[in-house]
């Protein structure tokens, strides 16, 4: 079934466009593009599926965890020929609506796996697993995101972005051929 806002799809940003429109964060988003190293394994994997995708990330420039995930995304799509697109959260909230988290918020990123005929196969976000799971670890003892964001940027700092490819890549391969 054709993704239903394919008809978005060429009005969506670009990675350069969605950095150069972007009001917060930018230098972190720039850094994170910049050093993001994809790993052999992860380009390996891709073309193992033998097909090609397409990525929608749904993202705001405030977002630590978009931050965090979605450039290291970028440069594995430009590794592996993947057309990659974002559109903003707060500007398609009927888009934000179809991608709720379990407990109902608007949680981002979330990056929508389609294939090149705009067929969705699924999506993932917002967090890596392990990460969903200390935060909400966290959360449940009382602790909110500024007392332990730094334990969250190191985190992902050192993962380098590996954990959020092996689940995107798991979501690719659920519509991969044969």
């Amino acid at each position: 079934m054709v993704w239903p806002f394919a008809h978005l799809w060429d009005s969506a940003l670009s990675f350069d466009q969605f950095l150069k429109e972007s009001t917060r964060n930018t230098d972190l988003w720039a850094g994170v593009y910049r050093t993001a190293k994809v790993p052999e394994w992860a380009v390996e994997a891709a073309a193992k599926l033998g097909r090609r995708f397409r990525f929608v990330a749904i993202v705001e420039d405030w977002c630590g965890d978009a931050s965090s995930t979605v450039p290291v995304v970028v440069r594995f799509a430009e590794a592996v020929g993947i057309e990659f697109r974002i559109l903003r959260r707060d500007q398609h909230p009927e888009v934000m609506e179809r991608y709720l988290s379990r407990a109902g918020s608007r949680a981002i990123p979330v990056v929508i796996v389609l294939t090149e005929a705009m067929d969705e196969i699924g999506h993932w976000g917002s967090r890596p697993a392990e990460m969903q799971a200390f935060v909400m670890a966290e959360r449940a003892r009382g602790k909110t995101s500024k007392d332990y964001f730094p334990e969250v940027r190191r985190w992902y700092a050192e993962d380098g972005g590996e954990s959020t490819l092996r689940e995107i890549l798991a979501v690719m391969a659920g519509g991969a051929a044969g």
